[in-house]
């Protein structure tokens, strides 16, 4: 059960170990294109109509037509991977072994919905993966199995997304055998350190120069490449938004916001950044320097 990028490698990993997959659940296809007219499937929806397995796309888990098709597949267990449904209690009990949750963070810490986002965001130096046995309640299950990856100074979203998901791959694999052998070992969370990772909303995107520079490229790499932090200016042909994509500390100080170069660093409430990567509306993603051949940004320049 599962829906984005991050969830095809477990499932992938499940069919090269040879169990058997009864079904695959994912999100429904989402409305593409100018008009909406086309369905996108998800990517777990392409990866299993590859390996040929029958999927199922509910719009809700919720009530007795739904559970009755669920009971029906006779599942030891279900491995759930970033599905995005809420699975209410009878779905729990279906699999005579319970559900089995991969989730990106160091439970309790940033339980829900956007774990990866917000330990960069926050800071942190230290994410992982975790297996978890699923209750009612939000990512609050006794946990079997923890994988850690250290968050560099600079890694961004997308590369921690990847990391974790390999991870996780290989350790729902050592999940799953030793729940065949009936050795996977549970043990409750810890009470305290709980955190929750809210919905990354993008009104939160704009980047807030008042801050200090360490705070504003933790904002700016939690939120690369989706949505993108970003900040506004006049380039000389009226006010353009800019995303930020890639930064790293910098050198100076000046009023928040003001360009303290020609490269592209910025001042911030206290001390500066220096841009690495961008990318303009309705361009492709670029390296600062190509993006400075054909805009002037000039010492002073003010970002808003």
């Amino acid at each position: 059960m599962g829906t984005p990028e991050f969830s095809v490698p477990v499932l992938s990993q499940m069919i090269a170990a040879g169990h058997e997959v009864a079904a695959v659940y994912t999100r429904a296809p989402k409305p593409a294109g100018r008009r909406g007219l086309d369905l996108t499937p998800s990517p777990v929806q392409v990866a299993a109509e590859n390996y040929g397995l029958t999927v199922y796309s509910p719009k809700s888990l919720r009530g007795e037509d739904e559970t009755a098709v669920f009971q029906s597949h006779a599942a030891d267990v279900a491995v759930v991977v970033a599905y995005g449904l809420i699975l209410p209690k009878p779905i729990l009990d279906a699999p005579i072994k319970g559900c089995l949750n991969l989730h990106g963070s160091l439970l309790p810490r940033w339980r829900g919905a956007a774990p990866i986002q917000r330990a960069i965001m926050a800071g942190d130096v230290e994410s992982g993966v975790m297996v978890m046995r699923m209750e009612e309640g939000l990512d609050t299950g006794p946990v079997a199995l923890t994988a850690r990856v250290a968050i560099g100074p600079d890694m961004i979203a997308s590369e921690l997304h990847d990391e974790l998901s390999q991870a996780g791959a290989a350790l729902m694999a050592e999940a799953l055998a030793l729940l065949a052998e009936n050795k996977l070992i549970f043990a409750p969370q810890p009470e305290n350190g709980v955190i929750y990772a809210h919905k990354i909303d993008k009104a939160e995107a704009r980047i807030d120069w008042s801050k200090p520079a360490g705070e504003v490229h933790n904002h700016i790499r939690g939120l690369s490449p989706f949505p993108g932090a970003y900040f506004e200016a006049d380039f000389g042909k009226g006010i353009e938004r800019v995303k930020v994509l890639r930064s790293t500390l910098g050198e100076g100080q000046s009023a928040p916001g003001t360009a303290l170069d020609d490269a592209l660093t910025v001042a911030c409430g206290d001390g500066a950044i220096r841009l690495i990567e961008v990318q303009r509306s309705g361009k492709a993603p670029m390296l600062a320097q190509d993006f400075l051949r054909g805009t002037k940004v000039l010492a002073g320049t003010k970002l808003l």
